[in-house]
C-alpha cells in the first residue's frame, strides 16, 4: 500500500467497492427516473459518496497511523482527511468544470462526515464555531498543499508543509529529528498518491 510501484487506483470490475446503480427494469425502473434516480445529480452524488468512502477507508486505517508514526486523535485524522480531500480535489481539477463540481459533491459529504466526527468528539455546543475553524483549516492547508507541489517548490517544502499540518503542534519548534523519518515517508506517500491519481482515468 505504503511502498509499491505508483499506479492507477481505478478498482478492477469485481471489486466489492465498486458503486453500480442497480439495473432495474419495468415499473420499478420507471419509478425511479420519475423520482430522478438516474438523473446526472443524483448520479453524482452517488458516485461522490463512493469515492469519500475510498478516503475514509484509507484515513480510518490504523496501518496509516502505525507507519507514519501517528497518535490517532481527532487533530491527526482531521488533517490526513484534509490531506487526502487535496489529492483528490487536485485531480478532478484537471478534468475541468466538471471535476470542480463533483469535486464540490465530495466536499459536502467530507462536511457532513466532519461535523459527525466534531459530534462524536464530544463537541456539541459551540458546534458552528468549531465547523467554521475546521473549514478556515481547509481551505488553508489546500493552499499550502498547493504551493508545495508546484513546480516552483523544492523538494523539502512538502516536508515542511506536512509536519506543521499533520505533525505539529501549534505554535511548537521546527521539525526535531525524531519525527523527520516519518514526516519524510508520509511527503513520499503523498507524492506517490499524487501520481497514482494522475494515472487513473476519470471514470
Amino acid at each position: 500500500m505504503f511502498l509499491s510501484k505508483p499506479s492507477s487506483l481505478a478498482l478492477p470490475p469485481d471489486s466489492p467497492l465498486r458503486a453500480e446503480d442497480p439495473h432495474y427494469e419495468g415499473i420499478k425502473r420507471l419509478m425511479l427516473t420519475l423520482l430522478l434516480f438516474y438523473s446526472k445529480q443524483s448520479k453524482s452524488i452517488r458516485g461522490a459518496n463512493a469515492v469519500y468512502h475510498r478516503i475514509t477507508s484509507h484515513v480510518d486505517k490504523p496501518d496509516i497511523y502505525e507507519v507514519f508514526q501517528l497518535e490517532k486523535t481527532f487533530k491527526t485524522t482531521f488533517s490526513l482527511l484534509v490531506l487526502h480531500m487535496w489529492l483528490v480535489l487536485r485531480r478532478l481539477k484537471e478534468e475541468g468544470k466538471d471535476g470542480v463540481k463533483f469535486g464540490q459533491y465530495i466536499y459536502e459529504t467530507y462536511n457532513h462526515d466532519v461535523e459527525l466526527r466534531v459530534s462524536k468528539a464530544g463537541v456539541n455546543l459551540l458546534l458552528t464555531k468549531w465547523m467554521k475553524e475546521l473549514e478556515k483549516i481547509f481551505y488553508g492547508n489546500i493552499v499550502k498543499y498547493d504551493t508545495a507541489i508546484s513546480p516552483e517548490a523544492s523538494q523539502d517544502d512538502l516536508v515542511n508543509v506536512i509536519w506543521r499540518n499533520v505533525y505539529a503542534d501549534e505554535g511548537s519548534e521546527p521539525m526535531d529529528a525524531a519525527a523527520t523519518p516519518a514526516v519524510q515517508a508520509l511527503a513520499r506517500y503523498t507524492r506517490r498518491e499524487a501520481t497514482c491519481l494522475s494515472l487513473t482515468d476519470k471514470e
